[in-house]
C-alpha cells in the first residue's frame, strides 16, 4: 500500500471540481436543490476517480523507459540526450518527464511533456549545456502519466543513474582539424592564408601567382619560360608546439558562463588536434604557483588521449601566476626551439610590466605567442545610447581600457613577441588562424 499511496498523485482538475460542489454544499443550505445536485456529483467524481484509477493502474508496467548519456560531455557545447518510453497502455496517456540532472547544470524545473498513443513506442529529446569540468551525475527518471481523464495521476521512477565525465569541447574537434589542413578559417572571421613551405627541401618549380615570395623566384626557369617562375619547398613538419595555460587570478573571468580558464582549455584540445593534423608535435602544460599537467610534445597516436585527460584533470584556486617559475621551467625542460602558446590575460598596461621581463627571456630562446582577451562587456556599454551623464564617464572608462588592450598588443610585438588578442568565443578560429600564419612564415 505505501507503494500506491508514494505513486499515486491527485491532478488539479479534481480539487477544481471538489471546489465546485463544496460550493454546491454551501449554496444547498438556502437553495435544497444544490444539496441534491451536490451529493450527485460527489458520487460521479467518486466513479470517476475510480475509473482513472483503473485505467492508471490495470497494468505494473505501464510505462517503461530509459535515458541515451554519450559517453562523456563536451564542455561548452550542446550536448544531445535521447530519452526512449514505451506506452503499455491500451488508451491514450498524457507523460511529463521531470529529470534528475546533475546538480551543476542549475536546471531544476526542468520538464519534458509528451502524449503517448496506445502501445506507441517514442524517442524525445534534450541538450544541455555544461559549463564546468567534472563528473555529471544523472539520476533516474520520474515520469508523470495521467489518462484522458486528468484526475489522478501515477508516478514512474525509470532508469539509472549514471555518472558522465564533461571533458574540454571536443565536439567540433573534426570541423576545426578541416579547417586546418585546408588553411580554410574564413568561417571564424579570420583571413584565409596561403600556405609555402618553408625549409630547403625542394620540391617543384612552379609558375609565380601574387602572394609567392620573390626571393624564391628561379630566374633560369623564368628565363627559359619567358615568365616568372619559383621554386617550391616542402613544408617543414615536426615542429615542437607548447600550449601553456595560465590557471591564475586573471583567468576566472566569466563571459558567457564559461571561464576564460574553461575557454582556453577547450581552445588548446582543439589546436592540439590541429597540431597533430599539421604533423607539428603537440605538448602542453598548466601554471599557476606550480608547473602541473605536463605533456612533452609529441607526434604519436595517443597523444590526443594525453591531452585530454590532462586538460580534464587541471584544478586551480585562481591563485597568482609566477613568472619567474614559467621562465625557469621553460629554460629547464624546453630545450629545443618551439613554438610556445601562452594563453593569459593581461587587463592593463602595468600588469604586463610586470611580467614583461620574463616574457622577454622566453622568447630568446623561443617563438613565444601570448594569446589574451578582450574584455567583450566593455563592447556592450561602448555601443549603448547615453541618456545621461553617468553614462558618458562610463563610456570613456570602457574605452580607456579597450584602448590600453591595444596598447598591450603593440608593446609585445615591440619586443618581438607574436600576440592574439580575441574575444572568448572567437578564441579557437583565431589561435589555429595564427598558429598556420606563423607556420607559413617559417619562424620556427
Amino acid at each position: 500500500m505505501k507503494k500506491f499511496f508514494s505513486s499515486l498523485f491527485l491532478n488539479n482538475r479534481f480539487f477544481y471540481v471538489l471546489g465546485i460542489i463544496a460550493t454546491a454544499f454551501i449554496f444547498g443550505f438556502f437553495i435544497p436543490i444544490f444539496f441534491a445536485i451536490a451529493k450527485i456529483a460527489l458520487f460521479s467524481i467518486g466513479a470517476i476517480v475510480f475509473i482513472d484509477l483503473i485505467f492508471l493502474y490495470s497494468k505494473k508496467n505501464g510505462i517503461t523507459g530509459e535515458r541515451f548519456v554519450p559517453e562523456k560531455l563536451s564542455n561548452g557545447d550542446n550536448n544531445k540526450i535521447q530519452i526512449s518510453l514505451k506506452s503499455n497502455y491500451t488508451i491514450r496517456t498524457n507523460a511529463v518527464i521531470l529529470e534528475e540532472l546533475p546538480y551543476q547544470l542549475q536546471m531544476r524545473y526542468f520538464k519534458l511533456p509528451t502524449e503517448l498513443k496506445k502501445q506507441e513506442e517514442k524517442d524525445l529529446y534534450y541538450t544541455i549545456r555544461p559549463n564546468v569540468r567534472g563528473d555529471y551525475d544523472f539520476g533516474k527518471m520520474n515520469v508523470y502519466v495521467s489518462s484522458p481523464l486528468k484526475f489522478v495521476t501515477r508516478k514512474y521512477v525509470l532508469g539509472e543513474p549514471k555518472i558522465v565525465k564533461c571533458y574540454p569541447s571536443f565536439l567540433k574537434l573534426n570541423d576545426f582539424s578541416i579547417k586546418a589542413i585546408s588553411n580554410d578559417i574564413t568561417s571564424h572571421g579570420n583571413k584565409k592564408i596561403r600556405r609555402i613551405g618553408n625549409s630547403m627541401e625542394f620540391e617543384q618549380i612552379k609558375e609565380y601567382v601574387t602572394g609567392d615570395d620573390i626571393r624564391t623566384l628561379n630566374w633560369k626557369a623564368t628565363a627559359k619560360r619567358n615568365q616568372l617562375m619559383v621554386n617550391q619547398y616542402v613544408e617543414e613538419k615536426s615542429q615542437p608546439v607548447y600550449s601553456i595555460i595560465d590557471t591564475g587570478r586573471a583567468m576566472q573571468m566569466h563571459f558567457d558562463n564559461l571561464t576564460l580558464l574553461d575557454y582556453s582549455i577547450n581552445a588548446t584540445l582543439a589546436v592540439s588536434n590541429a597540431i597533430l593534423k599539421k604533423h607539428d608535435k603537440a605538448g602542453m602544460f598548466s601554471f599557476s604557483q606550480k608547473i602541473d599537467n605536463i605533456i612533452v610534445a609529441e607526434q604519436r597516436n595517443s597523444q590526443m588521449n594525453l591531452i585530454s585527460e590532462a586538460l580534464y584533470n587541471i584544478k586551480t584556486n585562481f591563485l597568482e601566476s609566477d613568472y619567474s617559475l614559467l621562465y625557469a621551467s621553460v629554460k629547464r625542460k624546453i630545450t629545443s626551439r618551439s613554438l610556445l602558446i601562452l594563453y593569459t590575460n593581461f587587463e592593463t598596461l602595468d600588469a604586463l610590466k610586470r611580467q614583461l621581463p620574463y616574457l622577454r627571456a622566453i622568447a630568446r630562446n623561443h617563438l613565444l605567442l601570448v594569446v589574451f582577451f578582450q574584455n567583450t562587456e566593455l563592447n556592450k556599454i561602448v555601443s549603448q545610447e547615453s541618456t545621461k551623464v553617468s553614462d558618458v564617464y562610463d563610456k570613456i572608462i570602457a574605452e580607456k581600457f579597450m584602448y590600453e588592450k591595444k596598447q598591450i598588443a603593440n608593446e609585445l610585438r615591440k619586443y618581438g613577441i607574436q600576440s592574439v588578442l580575441t574575444k572568448p568565443k572567437e578564441l579557437t578560429g583565431n589561435t589555429i588562424n595564427k598558429y598556420l600564419e606563423l607556420k607559413s612564415r617559417g619562424l620556427f
